[in-house]
């Protein structure tokens, strides 16, 4: 081998990998995309898991960390269909699914019955085998010749680990020695599925294309068994109906309007600063309504599916910036109803477009002088800094989410106005049931905010506002952009 000295000793190769590692026979194009494809058809059907479980996961810790480990899949799988596409492909062939046992694997975890077994499949199983792949990728290809994939890769391995740290945990929290050892056949089975398929890889020892692989190894003596389903024997179903723990009590309560509060020009800006606390943790309803866009609508560019998850999950983090305000009081906000009412209307009573068309009716509502710029000078104004602080990114975000709307649901229509109509018109047929709860029993509509108020007030160590004190403006006559319901 000719021995090449830098100039001055500078790192080679741009500081990419080392002349002897740059020699390394590595992979081929079509090896490449072939395990590649593998990575992305576990990201996909990870998001898919992540997303259909938010609605109907009851606790909150898991409802937020599912909607951020949703959008990081979708980010990766984007990467990878991008980098696929430079390879000499087209077809893609992105939508094949790999090897019939990942697709076994992933149906097993997807209809687990409940969070238990839900955390195992996947921050025990399928995530650590993704990143075993990931790393055997980085140091199976060439470096300096496959460097964009390795650049992928090594991204992906970061927040695949955070995912990895945060599911640890997540495990030894809610799955104890007795409830694994209950859950060992069918985490043997999740096994199973991975060996069968070669590993993530596909390069594994002993790859069977097929059940009738495996029927016929069986046949020839092999000591290879069939891989039998368990949960998934019964095809998932996606549950539209939002569940919450039990730290959220009263959720049908519908007695306290913040939106009547907050453009009342009686109030102060530190009192109105609270209020917008609540409305900011009362947000996680929107995740568990777009979640349901995003699994019953099927067929839509890769993209759509990306771009609305970034908004599900800014919507999940704008929950938690309200939790982080109240922690900042001194509040437990488990004291306050947090309603879900809007969530189960929309999911129970309209179809999957017709709640798009409302979500951007509202988020567009929001783009005035008097929606997220309001709310952001009122945080300024409030002397809680983490509330205009909050405010500020709320009102970013909240732009980009108009942008998103524009592009896939306005371009179905003639213009902005004819969307923004039918937004109106969808959200006018929502039944808001407020006095059937109280009739049913369900709620008492009890006013909250004179309690939360005082508590603030505490903290601020100031005498509460008589008139805010007073406030009692329902959710029975209006609607949260203060129009009236008919």
């Amino acid at each position: 081998m000719t021995k090449t000295t830098p100039w001055t000793h500078l790192p080679p190769l741009a500081g990419i990998c080392s002349f002897a590692d740059a020699q390394r026979s590595g992979l081929s194009v079509d090896e490449c995309v072939t395990w590649m494809k593998r990575h992305h058809y576990l990201l996909v059907r990870l998001h898919q898991i992540f997303t259909a479980r938010i609605t109907a996961e009851p606790v909150y810790e898991l409802k937020t960390a599912f909607s951020l480990h949703a959008y990081l899949c979708a980010e990766h799988a984007t990467a990878i269909r991008q980098r696929v596409s430079e390879l000499r492909e087209p077809p893609l062939g992105l939508e094949v699914i790999p090897h019939p046992a990942l697709e076994l694997l992933c149906d097993e975890v997807l209809a687990a019955p409940t969070h238990t077994e839900l955390v195992l499949g996947i921050y025990d199983v399928i995530v650590p085998a993704l990143l075993e792949s990931l790393q055997q990728y980085i140091s199976t290809t060439n470096p300096l010749s496959d460097s964009p994939s390795v650049r992928i890769a090594r991204f992906c391995i970061l927040e695949m680990e955070d995912l990895l740290t945060f599911g640890r945990q997540a495990v030894n929290c809610l799955v104890d020695a007795e409830s694994a050892q209950k859950r060992e056949s069918w985490r043997s089975l999740l096994m199973d599925c991975l060996a069968h398929a070669g590993g993530v890889s596909g390069r594994d020892a002993c790859v069977l294309k097929s059940k009738t692989d495996v029927t016929a190894a069986a046949e020839d003596g092999d000591e290879v068994q069939p891989l039998v389903p368990q949960f998934s024997a019964v095809p998932y179903e996606y549950d539209p109906v939002p569940k919450r723990d039990a730290r959220f009590q009263d959720s049908f309560n519908g007695g306290v309007n913040p939106e009547a509060f907050l453009y009342d020009e009686r109030f102060s800006a530190r009192d109105k600063s609270l209020m917008m606390f609540y409305k900011r943790l009362r947000e996680i309803d929107v995740p568990e309504m777009m979640a349901s866009i995003l699994v019953q609508t099927p067929g839509k560019p890769w993209k759509y599916y990306r771009d609305m998850t970034r908004q599900l999950w800014d919507e999940a983090r704008h929950a938690m910036l309200g939790e982080v305000g109240f922690v900042h009081l001194g509040i437990d906000w488990s004291q306050i109803p947090i309603n879900f009412t809007w969530s189960r209307n929309l999911n129970t009573q309209l179809k999957p477009w017709e709640r798009h068309a409302v979500l951007f009716f509202i988020e567009q509502g929001l783009m005035p002088r008097t929606g997220k710029r309001y709310e952001w000078e009122v945080g300024l104004a409030s002397g809680v800094p983490l509330a205009g602080l909050f405010q500020d990114f709320d009102w970013a975000d909240e732009v980009l989410h108009a942008q998103i709307g524009r592009e896939w649901y306005v371009k179905e229509f003639g213009n902005l106005n004819e969307a923004m109509s039918y937004g109106d018109r969808c959200w006018s047929q929502v039944l808001s049931h407020w006095r059937n709860y109280l009739e049913e029993g369900l709620t008492q509509h009890r006013n909250w905010w004179p309690d939360i108020y005082r508590a603030a007030c505490e903290h601020w160590g100031v005498t509460p506002d008589p008139e805010a004190l007073a406030f009692n403006t329902t959710y029975e006559t209006t609607r949260a952009d203060l129009q009236e319901i008919h």
